[in-house]
């Protein structure tokens, strides 16, 4: 393929993936070749829990994975790219800013 010549993808959705997956929340992790991402739903309430041999307390989220998304680093910026202009684009269409949100448990 010519380096000046321009691709045109054609993308076939599987009827069983139109739905998509409900995430709460994303866990990004990277290994030297590969970035994962792993969308969660929360699977319970969370829950107060104290550490038996330091006695400290803290709160535990169970979650489940609801996809893994792993992609070549030289494609996280292109991602990164797309997230940021769809999010400046929902904004404009709705005159809403995501407001900062207590991290879970809180």
């Amino acid at each position: 393929m010519a380096d000046d010549a321009s691709q045109q993808f054609e993308i076939d959705l599987p009827p069983e993936l139109i739905g998509g997956a409900y995430a709460d929340f994303a866990n990004v992790w990277h290994t030297p070749t590969v970035f994962v991402m792993d969308f969660l739903t929360l699977a319970q309430p969370p829950r107060e829990q104290v550490d038996a041999e330091t006695g400290q307390r803290h709160t535990v989220v169970p979650a489940r994975v609801v996809s893994r998304i792993r992609i070549p680093p030289d494609q996280v910026f292109e991602l990164a790219k797309a997230l940021t202009q769809q999010l400046e684009f929902w904004e404009r269409e709705t005159g809403r800013r995501n407001p900062q949100e207590p991290p879970l448990g809180d």
